[in-house]
């Protein structure tokens, strides 16, 4: 089992400065092979470059210039570029597969944050003694950085990564461990129906709400953001003082509400594991539900549109967006995994418009967002407690028919 671990940096200032031209150098080197693939293929009759030839240039691109590539790790700058051949093939499978390809871009200095040491001990080193109170970690080019490490690592390290969000440095470590011991069975069973209103009902009506970190702070994204706009858009290097805090500001702001997000999916994940033995889940299909509406052009009049509901869809979208469905379902499921627990995702159609006493399949059993009322025996109950019990009853029967 692979475990992830992320711990915030104290770097100095000298080795921030080092820090920074790292990610710099892994950008330049990243848009350098990206433009050897386009120009190949535009004028060397469509002449694909693949990793292996790429990789075979590094001892020279090294040797040709040491002060901003020769000092990093081979193996990072090797990692680099597998990033980017990651990125041609996803384009090559969504454009044999018919979906929107996306050509990877150029990345600004801005937009590449991360790199990457795919071997402890191989250009980097975490170092963590038990009985020494400083833990850090050793990089190629950087020196020993200090680490904040708020938790024990456990299991043996594989990969290292150091990151940038922001002002903050953060070293994240994957490690290899054994499966641990499963939670004590309790004999529960529990279906959710995500929502807006509610972030989630169950089957045994019990409803957790929605905290709209998104909403809460919309306010003060809104000033922050109003702000960063009275200034030109310009090059990093060129910024003055004032744009350099508003643009950090906005970038607090949403990082404030993306941390908010993950506590809240991580409790609310944890909470359901320790509790119940399976769980059933709407397989939700978030992407196309956020998608906008299709203009609908008016026949009478050319060039014209009629109207769409184009407004109200898109604050449903912020709404599906903010509630965080995707990030949730995959905290669930590796604790779920972790502990030893069973999740399911089932097909969402019809789940609360089918009554859980007779059957009865109807639009108009739901005449509310909240009410459910069969129409043909008088069941009425919540609408998202009803689906949350239809979801329970599709896993169990999704469950017992798939073979041990």
């Amino acid at each position: 089992m692979i475990r992830a671990y992320k711990f915030l940096m104290r770097p100095t200032v000298r080795q921030e400065q080092a820090l920074d031209e790292m990610l710099r150098d892994h950008c330049s080197l990243y848009n350098g092979a990206l433009q050897e693939r386009r120009d190949a293929y535009r004028h060397v009759s469509k002449t694909s470059v693949k990793y292996g030839m790429q990789s075979a240039q590094l001892k020279d691109i090294r040797a040709f210039d040491p002060e901003r590539q020769g000092r990093w790790s081979f193996s990072s700058q090797q990692a680099t570029l597998r990033r980017l051949d990651k990125a041609m093939q996803a384009f090559f499978r969504r454009i044999k597969s018919g979906d929107t390809p996306g050509y990877p871009r150029f990345r600004g200095v801005n937009w590449f944050d991360t790199v990457e040491f795919p071997r402890d001990g191989d250009g980097c080193r975490w170092d963590s003694t038990p009985h020494d109170p400083v833990t850090r970690v050793r990089l190629q080019g950087v020196g020993h950085v200090k680490v904040n490490q708020h938790r024990a690592v456990t299991g043996r390290v594989k990969t290292v990564s150091v990151k940038r969000e922001g002002r903050k440095r953060f070293v994240v470590l994957t490690s290899e461990q054994d499966q641990s011991e499963p939670l004590p069975a309790t004999g529960s069973v529990v279906g959710i129906d995500l929502g807006i209103a509610s972030f989630l009902a169950g089957s045994n009506g019990e409803f957790v709400p929605n905290p709209r970190h998104g909403r809460r702070a919309a306010a003060k994204l809104e000033a922050a953001q109003q702000t960063l706009s009275r200034f030109p858009r310009v090059r990093r290097d060129k910024r003055t003082g004032n744009h350099q805090r508003a643009v950090e500001k906005v970038a607090t702001l949403h990082g404030k509400v993306r941390r908010q997000r993950l506590d809240h999916a991580h409790k609310t994940a944890l909470g359901l594991v320790r509790v119940h033995d399976f769980i059933a889940h709407e397989d939700l299909k978030i992407r196309n539900m956020v998608k906008a509406p299709a203009p609908k052009p008016d026949p009478e009049n050319a060039g014209s549109f009629l109207p769409n509901r184009a407004a109200a869809k898109a604050g449903l979208n912020r709404s599906i967006s903010d509630v965080g469905w995707g990030v949730f379902l995959t905290i669930l499921h590796a604790k779920a995994e972790s502990a030893g627990r069973e999740v399911i995702a089932v097909d969402p159609r019809n789940t609360s418009r089918i009554c859980p006493e007779c059957g009865h399949l109807s639009v108009e059993n739901r005449p509310t967002q909240e009410k459910f009322h069969c129409v043909s025996c008088g069941h009425q109950a919540h609408a998202d407690t009803v689906g949350a019990l239809n979801v329970l009853r599709a896993g169990l029967v999704r469950r017992d028919a798939n073979p041990a």
